[in-house]
């Protein structure tokens, strides 16, 4: 029985084509981040600051990809990043790092429900936000149980939906800058005003550090396309094509568009009571512009919530087959969906949604640092795995020559990748109002160490699977 097959011979379908990774891998990184958040990351790290910030993410985004790249083109399991640990860190790396990811992706999940219902209020106020949540649950649900090429079909059409905004926005941006398309006020063209007329750093190099979290933040969702490498058709192809394409449109969406916010709207005044992005359509007096934008954002967050139940649900699934999870968790259904496996994570994205309310101040907020650190601590894990397991196919004789995919400038790619996500961390614990998360993140991530030396002391070898090649 290989990595994606339950017990009774049924396999995960590789149901996914090359457009469906490269929309997966683009739509997964554009996000709320860029949409709410790129405002408030403008008003505290200031325009250039802000700028260099985004550009710094993404060259932290490219190591990621590239590490992930070849670890999922040689071994292309649902597991994905979760399987390689085990094997090339540690069973208990791996367990740690399934659990982190699961539950991070699953309380993300719950709250992008919320969002959702949240958005719909300002179409129809007097409907409660629950009734929308509760049709949101269903929609995804249904996607998710379907088959593996309707939730791929359903992401390629909400990244679709999100790319055409941002270039719409970055068009209309550049002819606005430029004094082709005037502002509704009647002010002049800003040009590099906005960039430069209150020095290049107004809050100080400390406060760009303080906002690195943040944006890093904005960026995570990338390591999704290893996770859909399990169901991908032709992975050899369909990986470092995405790997290549991917990273530097983003950049440029994600530069593009920052530079544009931030030329048109003073960063003292930017995100500080909607999406920069509305401010702007505001600005130049284009009709319907919030609900538009509010329909771009619900899109996101309905991609996000789409794309975070799928990855999850693999990873649990992925558990479950070596014991790290419930092994009844592990059969599939007749179309090759991980139906139970899919059904207890969105239980948990509900239950976590509910202590928002009921232990805001305990419960929630631990869920809450543990989603905020998981994305680092993934990325750190698969540059170590990434470096493992290089250095492993060196071990046993084998030629680079024969990787199918190679990540370049080895082994200082992942070791730089290592070194600049454990500097995130440095720069949460000088941020007072910040480092009870790091706390409570790592306190999470050592019990999931306890809790795996505890039930799987015995269980040694077992746990470390024998991973196929693409």
């Amino acid at each position: 029985m290989n990595e994606n097959t339950d017990r009774k011979g049924i396999q995960l379908t590789r149901a996914l084509k090359s457009r469906h990774i490269f929309m997966l891998s683009l739509g997964g990184v554009i996000g709320t981040g860029l949409f709410m958040g790129s405002g408030v990351t403008i008003n505290q790290g200031g325009p250039v600051g802000a700028i260099l910030a985004y550009l710094v993410a993404g060259f932290l985004m490219y190591l990621v990809m590239v590490c992930l790249g070849e670890l999922s083109v040689q071994m292309p399991v649902s597991g994905s990043f979760q399987t390689h640990a085990t094997k090339y860190i540690g069973p208990a790396t791996g367990f740690m790092i399934g659990w982190v990811y699961w539950m991070s992706w699953a309380t993300t999940v719950g709250l992008e429900f919320t969002a959702a219902g949240m958005l719909m209020t300002r179409w129809f106020p007097a409907v409660p936000i629950w009734y929308w949540s509760a049709l949101f649950v269903v929609v995804l649900f249904g996607i998710n149980a379907m088959a593996t090429r309707a939730f791929g079909e359903a992401e390629y059409w909400f990244s679709g939906i999100k790319v055409a905004a941002i270039l719409g926005f970055i068009v209309v941006g550049v002819l606005v800058i430029f004094g082709v398309m005037p502002l509704s006020s009647g002010a002049p063209a800003p040009m590099a005003s906005n960039l430069i007329g209150d020095s290049l750093f107004p809050n100080g190099l400390s406060a760009v550090f303080a906002v690195m979290m943040t944006v890093v933040y904005a960026f995570q969702g990338c390591e999704i396309m290893g996770v859909a490498a399990g169901e991908t058709d032709q992975p050899e192809k369909s990986i470092p094509r995405a790997v290549r394409n991917v990273v530097f449109r983003v950049l440029i969406f994600y530069v593009l568009a920052i530079i544009v916010l931030s030329a048109i709207v003073p960063w003292q005044q930017a995100g500080l009571m909607e999406s920069p992005f509305v401010q702007v359509f505001d600005m130049v007096g284009i009709p319907y512009a919030a609900d538009l934008m509010n329909f771009v954002i619900l899109t996101a967050i309905l991609s996000v919530g789409n794309s975070g139940l799928y990855a999850s649900t693999r990873i649990l699934w992925a558990m479950s087959k070596t014991g790290m999870a419930p092994k009844s968790l592990s059969p599939l259904s007749k179309r090759g969906v991980p139906l139970r496996a899919l059904s207890i994570t969105l239980c948990f994205a509900l239950v976590s949604l509910m202590t928002s309310f009921v232990a805001a101040d305990t419960l929630f907020m631990v869920l809450m640092a543990v989603s905020g650190m998981s994305g680092t601590v993934t990325w750190i894990v698969i540059a170590l795995a990434q470096y493992k397991f290089r250095k492993a196919w060196l071990r046993d004789g084998n030629k680079l020559s024969d990787l199918k995919y190679r990540a370049p400038w080895f082994p200082v790619l992942p070791l730089m990748c290592i070194t600049l996500c454990c500097s995130l961390f440095v720069f949460l614990a000088l941020d007072e109002t910040q480092r009870p998360s790091l706390y409570w993140g790592f306190g999470f991530i050592a019990l999931c160490y306890g809790a795996y030396f505890l039930i799987h002391r015995k269980r040694q070898g077992v746990l470390a699977p024998s991973l196929p090649t693409a």
